[in-house]
């Protein structure tokens, strides 16, 4: 029997909620908006410590895209993130989510959503370190009250996608880098998201790991998976289809096209 120390917060955040998924993938019937922000703005603090940390902010993110969000430091593309992911919620404006307003929804709905629809990818792994591969990828699915049987199938068959069959019973101290990460991605597609949103994932990776995992993003999305990606890298956000500009809180350049990133300094408002 293993002894289970209990799931780090983030776990807990992201994937408590009573839900079920059996299949993996689902293509778009429609090019429809998954993402929509109306007149976003978040405000921390208050008086004199206030900080805008987005201000009246629109995007679209249509189902089946693969682009990717950058801006230099303090520009709001973290917040943005978090927004995205029903980590946070605005002070303000409107956010679609599939259809539906999820800007005020109380933490137990949005916690069914990331769970359900969302997949999450750090850069950091967020591995448990006395799990196997296996174990790590059923975490989800336990949070969704899968049977066991079930879970293990659906692990392991995550697990081959990203090109691990063969280590799913080796703990994250004997993987590479670049195969937590791709444990991470495992874990992120079992529950069969609309989304995977990925934050910084190839920051703690080499150059051919970096690639190879874009390599699985983009064949990810090419099953019908929106892939968004939050980078500082020019060189990775080459390889998404479009590139959304933050600076100050506000987007400069919606449709950037990632061959352009060369002259983002002038980036023009679009």
């Amino acid at each position: 029997m293993i002894c289970r120390a209990p799931a780090p917060q983030f776990l807990k955040q992201h994937y408590s909620s009573n839900v079920l998924q059996t299949t993996f993938f689902k293509q778009p019937s429609t090019m429809s908006a998954l993402i929509q922000f109306k007149q976003i703005t978040k405000v921390y603090g208050m008086d004199n410590t206030e900080v805008r940390a987005l201000w009246n902010v629109d995007m679209t993110i249509n189902s089946g895209e693969y682009c990717s969000i950058m801006g230099p430091s303090g520009s709001g593309k973290s917040t943005a993130m978090n927004m995205i992911g029903c980590l946070d919620q605005p002070t303000d404006g409107e956010y679609l989510f599939d259809g539906q307003d999820v800007a005020k929804l109380p933490e137990t709905e949005l916690a069914h959503i990331r769970n359900r629809k969302i997949g999450f990818v750090f850069q950091q792994f967020h591995l448990l370190s006395h799990l196997t591969a296996l174990e790590n990828v059923e975490q989800p699915m336990m949070y969704a009250s899968v049977r066991s049987a079930e879970r293990k199938e659906r692990a392991a068959s995550a697990l081959e996608k990203v090109g691990l069959g063969n280590r799913i019973n080796n703990r994250p101290n004997q993987l590479s880098g670049g195969q937590q990460q791709r444990v991470a991605i495992a874990r992120a597609i079992v529950n069969n998201p609309l989304l995977i949103l990925a934050d910084e994932p190839t920051g703690a990776l080499d150059t051919q790991t970096t690639q190879d995992v874009i390599d699985i993003f983009s064949e990810l999305n090419q099953s019908g998976i929106t892939v968004v990606m939050v980078t500082h890298e020019p060189e990775v956000a080459r390889l998404t289809n479009r590139v959304v500009w933050f600076r100050d809180g506000e987007v400069l350049n919606h449709h950037l096209d990632p061959a352009d990133l060369a002259s983002v300094t002038a980036v023009p408002v679009s």
